[in-house]
């Protein structure tokens, strides 16, 4: 079994900054391609990044590309998602996910993790 625990998010001003991490434990965390989503109230879950568990592949939502960075740190078994520029509907629960993978995959859908944190809360003011 893998448990992820989200932490960083917060209430933040428009235009400024937060740092999330998630730390995975139960498995190797090298083996899982790992994703950020995000939920606002009264819409579906989309989305924000991925990582491939080796070879640095990524994928960004449009709404977020250059601003947002996810990157992985396998020996501390822990996902970042690092948010600049921060807008008000960036608000939402952040969730990171974790999909078994083979090497440079990275994956897109909610279907394809396998394995969720409980969620972060970020709320940007205007």
């Amino acid at each position: 079994q893998v448990q992820l625990v989200e932490s960083g998010g917060g209430l933040v001003q428009a235009g400024g900054s937060l740092r999330l991490s998630c730390a995975v434990s139960g498995r190797t965390f090298s083996n899982y391609a790992m994703g950020w989503f995000r939920q606002a109230p009264g819409k579906e879950r989309e989305i924000v990044a991925a990582i491939s568990w080796i070879g640095g592949n990524t994928y960004y939502t449009d709404t977020v590309k250059g601003r947002f960075t996810i990157s992985r740190d396998n020996a501390k078994n822990t996902v970042y998602l690092q948010m600049n520029s921060l807008k008000p509907e960036d608000s939402a629960i952040y969730y990171c996910a974790a999909a078994f993978a083979r090497l440079r995959e990275i994956y897109y859908a909610p279907n394809d993790y396998a394995y969720w944190g409980q969620g972060t809360q970020v709320t940007v003011s205007s």
